[in-house]
């Protein structure tokens, strides 16, 4: 997909996966030799080096018998999560991921310049661990590596990782608003003209909910189908009651974003 997105032109300034494909360590230096920056998610297991562990066949222990091949590291591995829980309380700084609906999103974060070592290469790469820690709920911990170059601040690499979300994200809106997973089609040909459509249909949504910003901040995509299932041909109910159902939802979201505002304030 990668490789395919560059032929076409398409430009890309990292690369964001989660952990099924983080724990694929050809995946990770394919990518790395290919130049492409990433920011991935790895299991709680995945192993790093603290110092670098500079590989080297050891010295023959004896005169006889068959002198070692195999490189060996001079300093140990350490899982990623014996490590975090190691850490102090002040190793975790606040952080704001984004501005949400509800509020900003802020995270606790631990960063520090790690080694990859597979076993074979004659060099282990320094790469950045990113650990990332909700505040709301302790327990939920993400790990991350990046080949991302030496100087980018712990925020900057904490704002990459969390892009994957806009992703997910759109995904869950097509499925919800515009029919996403509703195909039955075998090949394909049908699968990408349905995903087309798609695409399509919220980039109309987007654009009316930019185009009425200012009047209806709170303007959904569920709210734009019901006015269209009033104005197309096929009419549900009147245009009062699908505007009087828009309200109500209107007034349960706006009530929602104050109370978060106001536990946020009552939590500082």
């Amino acid at each position: 997909m990668i490789a395919h997105a560059r032929q076409q032109g398409i430009g890309l300034a990292w690369v964001g996966f989660d952990g099924f494909y983080g724990s694929d360590p050809t995946f990770l230096r394919a990518l790395d030799a290919a130049g492409e920056v990433f920011v991935g998610d790895v299991h709680q297991d995945q192993r790093i080096y603290l110092e670098d562990p500079q590989p080297l066949v050891p010295p023959a222990q004896a005169a006889r018998g068959r002198p070692p091949t195999r490189l060996q590291a001079q300093t140990p591995a350490v899982r990623v999560d014996d490590w975090t829980q190691q850490q102090p309380i002040t190793a975790w700084p606040p952080v704001t991921r984004r501005d949400g609906a509800k509020g900003p999103l802020r995270v606790d974060i631990l960063h520090r310049r790690v080694w990859l070592w597979d076993g074979e290469e004659a060099q282990a790469r320094p790469w950045h661990l990113l650990v990332r820690r909700e505040i709301d709920d302790p327990t939920e911990i993400k790990y991350s590596l990046s080949n991302a170059p030496a100087d980018p601040p712990a925020p900057r690499l904490a704002f990459m990782q969390g892009q994957r979300y806009w992703i997910e994200r759109a995904l869950q809106q097509g499925q919800q608003d515009v029919g996403l997973g509703d195909y039955q089609v075998r090949g394909w040909r049908g699968w990408h003209h349905h995903l087309t459509l798609v695409m399509m249909a919220m980039l109309f949504l987007l654009e009316e909910r930019r185009l009425h910003q200012q009047t209806r901040p709170l303007l959904s995509g569920r709210d734009l189908r019901a006015l269209l299932n009033h104005f197309l041909p096929r009419r549900d109910t009147t245009l009062e009651e699908v505007l009087r159902q828009m309200e109500v939802r209107h007034r349960k979201r706006q009530a929602a974003i104050d109370s978060a505002y106001r536990q946020q304030q009552l939590n500082e």
